[in-house]
């Protein structure tokens, strides 16, 4: 299980799985709005880490330049930059 503390989001930490070919296992948010992140992680579940990134990154909360989908983007670069073969 990996974790990632967020900055700027409601949500204090993501906490998530990668399969070993680069899909996502399970995503949790820990606080934040539970309908809206307990919905994006069951949408992401199976998808590819690559294309979570292109679909969530950038995704602004009202006024605030970040999300929490773009705190899991973060989370997933942060990820591949750690675990790069």
């Amino acid at each position: 299980m990996q974790t990632f503390t967020t900055t700027g989001t409601c949500s204090r930490e993501i906490l998530f799985d990668i399969t070993d070919d680069n899909k996502i296992a399970s995503v949790e948010f820990v606080g934040g709005c539970p309908g809206n992140t307990v919905g994006l992680a069951s949408v992401l579940r199976g998808m590819d880490v690559d294309e979570a990134i292109d679909r969530l990154s950038g995704i602004p909360c009202g006024n605030r330049e970040t999300s929490c989908p773009d705190q899991l983007a973060q989370a997933l670069r942060q990820y591949k930059a750690d675990h790069r073969s």
